[in-house]
């Protein structure tokens, strides 16, 4: 599905060159659930961007679905970005005015389709926030919040989703049920690739490619994976065992 071939990245700033990424190669085929790890300024946002095609690489080759990303113009890019990837952000990127449905259908509206309403419904009702789409992100938790989100990046049927730190502005369980939502999605069949800082989020994957200054450090499968219910399960137990014992 992903064929990144020797991809550099140089940002110039004056005189100066700033190599974001040096070198990298990664394929990732359809159904992979991976991981990118590293600190910040290790290069793995700026492959993030490259990959979700809102930017191209200096150097090297990236092919998605067997297509040569650096070739395309802009209206080719923006409707690869809109058919085949959904974006998932730690910030969520919700229009704070509108309805949770009507953050959905935003999409399908780029899209040109017309069916908004029930395709917008559906997509929350997979969330999990089917009783939930008149409500506006201010009247939502932080975790409902980036359902959403998720709502939103899956209205189009995407093949694949990118996901930058999605459970870095919630606590600890609604980060286990977003990656829950995560597992449950990469079992139908959607690759997903995600951003995280924490080791525990990103153990729920399948594989994990660490970064460090612009390079690949390490990429391994992960032997023992976290279950994203089970988890959960003993998150909830432990909070009832809180309140019980108040």
């Amino acid at each position: 599905m992903i064929e990144i071939t020797d991809v550099s990245k140089i940002y110039k700033l004056g005189p100066h060159e700033i190599k974001a990424l040096r070198n990298i190669s990664i394929t990732i085929n359809p159904e992979e659930f991976v991981a990118i790890m590293g600190p910040s300024g290790s290069g793995k946002s700026t492959l993030m961007n490259i990959l979700g095609c809102l930017d191209k690489p200096t150097e090297g080759s990236y092919k998605l679905d067997s297509i040569e990303v650096k070739d395309m113009n802009d209206n080719q890019l923006a409707r690869i970005r809109n058919s085949k990837i959904g974006f998932v952000f730690q910030s969520f990127n919700l229009l704070p005015r509108t309805s949770a449905l009507k953050n959905v259908e935003l999409p399908l509206i780029y899209a040109g389709k017309y069916n908004r309403t029930a395709l917008a419904e559906k997509a929350l009702e997979m969330v999990g926030l089917g009783e939930r789409i008149n409500h506006k992100p201010n009247e939502l938790s932080g975790g409902q919040r980036q359902r959403v989100a998720i709502a939103r990046a899956l209205v189009n049927k995407p093949s694949l989703i990118l996901a930058d730190e999605p459970t870095g502005n919630i606590d600890s369980i609604a980060g286990e049920e977003i990656m829950e939502i995560f597992q449950n999605l990469n079992n139908q069949g959607i690759t997903i690739i995600l951003v995280t800082h924490e080791e525990n989020i990103a153990e729920h994957a399948k594989r994990i490619i660490r970064f460090k200054d612009g390079r690949i450090v390490e990429d391994k499968k992960v032997d023992i994976r976290r279950n994203a219910r089970e988890e959960l399960n003993l998150l909830l137990a432990l909070e009832e065992n809180k309140v019980y014992k108040k």
